[in-house]
Formats: structure tokens, C-alpha cells, sequence
């Protein structure tokens, strides 16, 4: 787990989403949005929950609509420019990723294939271009991929 959600990491998403966190008993929840537009969302993080046989971060998202979870979150990125954070997890060369707006909206990119995320987006299709640019931020704040397993076995054999 990379990030640990530190009182300091708290405070800076609450800055980002100009709203004070509410720490629950296993929680910390940001309630977010305009009333006016009936754009009303609640964050939670909870963070070293025990996800099945595992510890992880937990980020949830309740609408009016829905309820959207990202399980082991591995880091965040805050966009003070947009008013928007966003937590993403990654499995298997995929990432995951959950933004929350400070205005109340949010959007969630599933199983997105990393090598698109630095690749060059004029190539992709209009459906695929908003995950891999919304997505490429992320790379800052994720470890660098993995090498593949021959390069790995050529690594261990010059160590011996």
C-alpha cells in the first residue's frame, strides 16, 4: 500500500474539494456538492480496512443513484486546478480510477490498460480517449510497471 492517508494527505483532498472531512469510527467522509443543483455526493475513505483475506484502502461513493467502490486503492492525485481528486488502484497492468469533483460529480474508469495512458491520444478512438487522459495523471503517484518475467530471470541470474 503507497499512500497511507495521513492526517496531511486528509487535509489536502479536503482542500481540493473545499469541504471539511467528518471522521466516522473506520472512516473519514467528505460530504460534497452544490444543493442548489442537486449535485450531492458522500466520499469515504477507509483506510487498512480487511478486504477479504487482505488489508487495503476502501474508497466509497454514495449518490442519490448509486454507490460506487474502489477496493485497494494505491494512491491519489489532487487537481486543484479542476477542483478534483482522484484515487486510483492498480491490478495487472489495468488501473482503476474513481474522481470526485468538488461541484458533486463523479466519474469511474474501470480496468483501463496502463500502456494507453502515456501512449499518444490522438491514435485512440473518442470512447477510449477520456479514460486514458482523465487516467494519465496517475502515473506520478503509481510504481513503475512491473518488468516482465524474462527480464526478471536475466536480472537474478547476473546477481548469482
Amino acid at each position: 500500500m503507497p499512500c497511507e492517508f495521513t492526517k496531511r494527505d486528509i487535509q489536502k483532498i479536503a482542500r481540493t474539494l473545499n469541504v471539511a472531512p467528518k471522521r466516522l469510527q473506520d472512516c473519514i467522509r467528505f460530504e460534497i456538492g452544490m444543493q442548489k443543483a442537486q449535485r450531492i455526493l458522500a466520499l469515504e475513505i477507509y483506510p487498512d480496512l480487511k478486504i477479504g483475506t487482505k488489508k487495503g484502502h476502501l474508497i466509497s461513493v454514495y449518490t442519490r443513484t448509486s454507490h460506487l467502490q474502489l477496493h485497494f486503492c494505491t494512491g491519489y492525485i489532487v487537481s486543484n486546478l479542476l477542483g478534483e481528486v482522484t484515487f486510483v488502484s492498480e491490478s495487472n497492468g489495468t488501473i482503476s480510477g474513481l474522481t470526485i469533483e468538488r461541484e458533486g460529480g463523479c466519474s469511474l474508469y474501470a480496468n483501463v490498460d496502463r500502456s494507453i495512458l502515456s501512449g499518444n491520444f490522438t491514435t485512440l478512438g473518442p470512447e477510449i480517449m477520456l479514460s486514458s487522459v482523465a487516467l494519465s495523471l496517475t502515473e506520478q503517484v503509481l510504481p513503475p510497471p512491473e518488468r516482465s518475467t524474462k527480464k526478471k530471470r536475466q536480472r537474478s541470474k547476473k546477481a548469482q
